[in-house]
């Protein structure tokens, strides 16, 4: 009986010794893991940047044509607006092609105005219609014929494809400038080569400002049309990338 007893005893005095020996590691394992790591700072590390810049003539060209109402009555003046806006819209579907000459409505808006007791006096309304695109000429020529409308804003800027292209070109020169800049320097620094550790790619353009008309309060009459194109002239735009980033100078 007596032997038992110890032999149980002996047993559950191991497998105690062994629960506080697991956690024991346990613990230490967790304090090992817990204790933070330097990691060693990159040396020779190099912040420069670049740019490169390219000026294109603009290619695209929108112009704002706008009509103005007012009335005692809402309807009225609404219904007028649309009557300027569908004859114009009609006159300029004519011209309508893929790229070269774009048409597109614009803001229509109708608000009260009010006299000096606060209370509405008349209602005033305006409606838009926009022309753009490649085609200069055709554009210009089409705004002429709409009689319904008055041209209120010209505006050029970059068609799509001509930004891709210039913007392209311009990302060339910025990136041959940065590589031959960080090759200069490291060569400066008594280095023999580098290596690229971070870029970063920017573009921008400037000269697309839109151009204010003075905007008649009456439309054109229709019996007394314009005898020549709206005349326009194109501006030109400064394409720019910028490239910054750091290299490892080896």
């Amino acid at each position: 009986m007596d032997l038992s007893v110890r032999a149980k005893s002996a047993r559950w005095s191991s497998i105690t010794a062994l629960v506080w020996a697991l956690a024991w590691g346990a613990s230490a394992s967790s304090r090992v893991h817990a204790e933070p790591v330097s990691l060693a700072q990159p040396q020779n590390v190099l912040q420069l940047s670049s740019s490169g810049s390219v000026e294109v003539v603009q290619d695209w060209l929108s112009l704002t044509l706008s009509v103005t109402r007012d009335g005692a009555d809402p309807a009225l003046v609404q219904s007028q607006l649309r009557t300027a806006l569908d004859a114009a819209l009609l006159e300029a579907r004519k011209a309508v092609q893929a790229g070269q000459v774009e048409t597109r409505t614009g803001a229509f808006t109708l608000y009260p105005r009010y006299n000096r007791d606060g209370k509405i006096s008349g209602w005033q309304g305006s409606a838009e219609l926009v022309l753009e695109g490649r085609d200069i000429p055709r554009l210009t020529a089409t705004a002429g014929r709409i009689q319904s409308l008055n041209v209120t804003q010209v505006q050029f800027s970059l068609s799509r494809e001509q930004r891709t292209r210039v913007e392209g070109e311009a990302q060339a020169l910025a990136v041959e400038k940065f590589k031959a800049r960080a090759s200069e320097l490291s060569r400066q620094f008594g280095f023999s080569n580098y290596v690229l550790r971070e870029v970063n790619v920017s573009a921008s353009d400037s000269g697309s400002m839109p151009r204010p008309r003075m905007m008649a309060m009456e439309a054109k009459v229709a019996s007394a049309p314009m005898s020549a194109d709206l005349p326009v002239e194109a501006g030109r735009s400064t394409v720019s990338v910028n490239v910054s980033g750091s290299v490892q100078m080896r």
